[in-house]
């Protein structure tokens, strides 16, 4: 079985495309039941962000299956396959490995160093193991992903070489409503990037800070946890009135903010910053030509963002991320071949057993500490026989190439294959 990625993010697709494939918590589970069911698929998650959405499934062909999953994200999209397919990348076995750590490392975000990708990735792995479509393979692949990610912040500075999404935003904001000090501040959403936003603007000194969402609880909650205002939306025409500063990151599926409402808000002359980091967007983009209003979205951000680097920080953590993505193929490739070696021994146990049977059948006056001496004799020449077979199919297996050692060695001494099979046992799914 090998691992197949497909998949687009903000480097291969427009943010206006990326809408369109966006999913919520249920769409995701849909989507990954909906990659599960296909013919040649064994097991299957999905990475969804903001700016990504990427299937990774355990096929048994690479030929069908990539057909198969891409057409779930076509089909989703509303595009023909001929518009979608210069949007759409695909990474398979060895290729797969080391985008999922490159990602999970943060090289491929928008914002390079970002650690909100560890959590989404968490978050695919336990939405997998919830529905019951992660299996061994995927399990140890995104159990070691996550590892990577936070070796790759704890032994550089990856996550504070470049700036967050918030911060880039709030950066650019500035030339429009000045510093945050003294400023009134609305934040629309109660989720991750909601939270950062509410930290990272009462961090810049603003006056006043406000947390709006449709679930009262989780503003509530949100407010309470960073000492700032918990509001309502069906108040959002009195906060608009009275915010300078505006971040939205709702994650709902239609227009939050619409041009009226900011019109309205803006009447009197005043300035408004509006920083739109929702996907779909929550803020109608004709609000962007009101007088006095700064409209900063996802699409601009990538834009400025795409460009920036984290010069050392990014090739310390490509240091770790080649390390790690060859150490894990070397287990990889030695785990693949230790069915074979297993049930290799065995066989020659079972031979061993069965000519001490025929012995004790021919010689049954044969006293116990004879009989004890000739089985150990036995087992040393079948041990001394399989050692070197053994050791070099270990070692052959880290050396790229279309041989397979295993099945090699497999059919040389013509193993059952149930009896391969049964050796692999699934690993635990844990963390």
């Amino acid at each position: 079985m090998s691992v197949l990625v497909v998949g687009m993010s903000h480097k291969s697709a427009p943010v206006s495309l990326l809408e369109r494939v966006a999913l919520d918590r249920d769409g995701v589970h849909k989507l990954i039941d909906d990659v599960a069911a296909c013919e040649h698929v064994t097991e299957a998650t999905v990475i969804a962000t903001c700016n990504r959405l990427e299937i990774y499934a355990d096929v048994d062909r690479f030929h069908g299956s990539v057909e198969e999953v891409s057409r779930l994200l076509v089909d989703r999209a509303g595009e023909s396959t001929e518009a979608m397919l210069p949007h759409l990348y695909v990474h398979y076995d060895d290729g797969a490995v080391s985008h999922l750590f490159q990602v999970v490392a943060g090289l491929d975000s928008m914002a390079i160093g970002e650690g909100q990708i560890l959590g989404q990735t968490r978050d695919a792995l336990s939405n997998g193991q919830e529905i019951g479509t992660v299996g061994p393979a995927l399990n140890v692949l995104f159990q070691q992903a996550l590892r990577v990610g936070k070796r790759a912040r704890a032994e550089t500075g990856i996550d504070r070489a470049a700036p967050s999404l918030v911060t880039a935003a709030l950066d650019r904001s500035h030339a429009a409503v000045g510093d945050l000090t003294g400023k009134r501040v609305l934040v629309l959403g109660a989720g991750a990037m909601a939270g950062l936003a509410t930290a990272t603007v009462a961090r810049r000194g603003a006056a006043a800070v406000a947390v709006a969402n449709r679930t009262a609880g989780n503003a509530d909650r949100l407010a309470d946890e960073y000492g700032v205002r918990a509001a309502s939306l069906a108040d959002l025409e009195a906060e608009l009135a009275i915010a300078d500063v505006v971040v939205s990151c709702t994650g709902a599926t239609g227009i939050v903010v619409g041009r009226d409402q900011v019109a309205d808000a803006v009447a009197g002359g005043r300035e408004m910053s509006i920083i739109d980091l929702a996907l779909p967007h929550d803020v109608d983009p004709a609000v962007a030509d009101l007088p006095g209003v700064t409209l900063i979205n996802l699409a601009e951000l990538a834009e400025e963002l795409r460009s920036s680097e984290a010069g050392q920080e990014v090739a310390a953590v490509r240091a770790i991320v080649t390390q790690e993505v060859a150490a894990f193929l070397t287990a990889r490739r030695q785990a693949s071949v230790t069915p074979t070696v297993v049930a290799l021994r065995s066989m020659a146990t079972a031979v061993v057993d069965a000519e001490m049977e025929r012995l004790s059948g021919r010689l049954p006056n044969l006293d116990e500490t004879a009989r004890a001496e000739v089985l150990h004799t036995v087992r040393r020449v079948a041990d001394k026989l399989l050692h070197q077979p053994t050791v070099r199919v270990r070692e052959l297996a880290n050396e790229t190439g279309a041989v397979s050692y295993a099945a090699a060695l497999a059919e040389l001494f013509a193993l059952d294959p149930e009896a391969v099979d049964a050796v692999t046992r699934p690993e635990g799914l844990v963390e």
